[in-house]
């Protein structure tokens, strides 16, 4: 999810928390420093060392952004750059190793769907929906041309491709699977195997079955009991449970059913910024504004989630018995997690207020920390101060390997107390109260999705996670920019993979790339307007054209290096081609 909107739901949900801790029955007291384990203390304040460290060095070369000479720091060394080989996503084997994919989502490019959320959210009122947004329709028809689609991955040289298994056409109706759709996805696996493209699926990416929070009814009430039609969604107190269950359920059929070819998992995609868009202001079905209209329940469906990746990644090691690409284990189980280079700001430009710093720490804690730290520590931080005060020893240790998905980089100030626990605001273009920086110049700035690219933000992602999780093996599961020129996406390309190679050198084990996206999609709220394709697709006839993008991605990933020319050529930290906008 890459809609700026976002980071008024990251505001408004840590402006609601309160001082109150969070259970899943209400409140309960807070229990201070005795429920905390030493250990996961001295993590967190490790954590807290390696984010101030990050932020610092953002703040204090913050000026330098308008200073070619200083912003040439950021840049990776001249020369060749060369990558390893595919290998194991979580073992110590695969350390050193590289692959080249592209990442997609069921929802966004598959026909057929008529049974999901995002159909019925975005189908005209007069249709039967909600009419919400754009009609998704029969997307790009990925589900049709799914087998053709593999071509387009041997065109580029892809050995790994990441996709998401829809919910809805496996299991339309609750306890009722549909074998077809069962069969579908097995014959489009059986076409990437054959292919030499090691597939990773994504259980759940940001859509569900209509009855699993059929939003076109009545809302559902706290006393109402769900039923197998509508179990009334993540909030709700006595469907969450059974929809985690449910969950579990699909993906230990997708295990069983895919695990002679399938090792590499991914539970859930960008779980904060789908909460949030879902449950905290509704942009996303089933629409419910939790912040706005009772905001401490916001935690407990974090937690619901949370629970959620825990019980997927259980079924699918319980399920998964078969090591398929013989790495000596047979389940590589993980989530992606959406990642910005937040910046300290202050009156639209780079600050090095230390307000302004420490308040960007403590976003960068809640955005990218919180939901990691649940699973590897096995605690859970209800009111997000940065203490953990719930312990959940189940939890711990349930993740094998980390996605990171960016795009842009944002600013934080602290000069306006929007969000009153952190005292912070999150830039956001309509309502700027200085935190929103510049872009660097015009041309990083990309029009369709209202941010700026910005190179040297991932690099200052990845080491920091790095640093913070040293023993999880990090893979980039998403990074793209929204173009219609093509050069600019050659250029989003390779300077991506500068940025990764860097990080890399400084130590990051860092194990691939998976470019978004293969083709254009319907991209959520924002319709079918962005175009995030490495093939352009024709909406009228559905054909699929490479861009330069797609071009330069395959000979890099032919080659498995990047080439002098090549850097010259689309490389760097300088201006990029011109934005085309229609």
């Amino acid at each position: 999810m890459r809609k700026l909107l976002l980071f008024c739901c990251v505001a408004a949900l840590l402006a609601a928390c309160g001082d109150d801790k969070i259970d899943d029955g209400g409140l309960v007291a807070d229990a201070g420093g005795d429920a905390r384990a030493d250990g996961d203390s001295d993590t967190a304040d490790a954590g807290a060392d390696t984010v101030s460290d990050t932020v610092s060095d953002a703040s204090e070369d913050a000026d330098a952004g308008a200073d070619a000479e200083d912003f040439d720091a950021y840049a990776l060394a001249p020369g060749e750059v060369s990558f390893g080989e595919l290998g194991s996503l979580s073992q110590a084997s695969g350390e050193g190793g590289f692959r080249f994919g592209a990442a997609t989502a069921a929802a966004q490019i598959e026909d057929g769907l008529t049974r999901n959320d995002w159909y019925f959210w975005t189908l005209p009122e007069d249709q039967g929906g909600m009419g919400e947004s754009e009609p998704v329709g029969d997307a790009v028809s990925g589900a049709s041309k799914a087998l053709e689609d593999i071509g387009l991955m041997e065109a580029m040289n892809l050995d790994a491709y990441r996709f998401s298994v829809d919910w809805s056409r496996i299991e339309p109706r609750r306890d009722e699977v549909d074998q077809a759709g069962v069969d579908h996805y097995d014959a489009f696996i059986d076409g990437l195997v054959d292919a030499g493209i090691r597939p990773m699926i994504t259980v759940h990416h940001f859509s569900n079955p209509i009855w699993v929070h059929d939003f076109r009814e009545d809302p559902c009430t706290d006393a109402q009991e769900p039923t197998d039609a509508n179990l009334c969604g993540w909030a709700h107190p006595g469907g969450a449970d059974q929809i985690i269950d449910e969950l579990a359920e699909h993906a230990a059929l997708l295990a069983r059913e895919y695990g002679d070819r399938v090792d590499e998992w991914c539970t859930l995609n960008e779980p904060i910024n789908y909460l949030l868009a879902s449950y905290g202001v509704g942009f996303f079905p089933p629409g419910e504004d939790l912040l706005l209209s009772d905001a401490q329940r916001v935690p407990v469906v974090l937690r619901n989630y949370i629970k959620a990746h825990v019980a997927v990644y259980d079924a699918i090691k319980q399920n998964d018995t078969v090591d398929a690409d013989g790495d000596g284990v047979a389940a590589d189980v993980g989530f992606s997690l959406s990642i910005v280079d937040w910046q300290p700001a202050r009156d639209n430009a780079p600050s090095t207020n230390t307000e302004d710093i420490a308040a960007t720490e403590r976003i960068w804690y809640v955005y990218h920390h919180l939901f990691p730290d649940s699973v590897i520590n096995g605690t859970f931080d209800a009111d997000f101060d940065g203490s953990p005060d719930e312990q959940h020893p189940d939890w711990a240790g349930k993740l094998d390997w980390l996605g990171a998905q960016y795009y842009f980089r944002a600013g934080v100030t602290a000069k306006v107390e929007l969000i009153p626990l952190v005292d912070a605001t999150i830039c956001f273009d309509t309502f700027d109260f200085g935190s929103c920086l510049p872009s660097r110049d015009a041309s990083h700035w990309v029009p369709s999705m209202g941010y700026e690219y910005y190179e040297p933000g991932i690099y200052n992602v990845l080491t920091d996670l790095s640093e913070r999780y040293p023993d999880v093996p990090l893979v980039v599961t998403e990074a793209g920019i929204a173009a219609k020129n093509g050069t600019r996406r050659a250029e989003n390309v390779v300077r991506t993979l500068e940025q990764m190679q860097r990080a890399i050198d400084d130590g990051v084990d860092l194990r691939g790339y998976y470019h978004w996206s293969l083709m254009d999609n319907f991209e959520w709220a924002e319709g079918y307007h962005p175009k995030f394709g490495l093939y352009s697709v024709d909406l009228d006839t559905m054909e699929r054209t490479p861009t330069e993008g797609a071009t330069v991605f395959g000979e890099v990933a032919g080659a498995r290096k990047l080439t002098e020319a090549q850097r010259d050529d689309y490389g760097g930290l300088g201006p990029m081609s011109e934005a085309v906008e229609e």
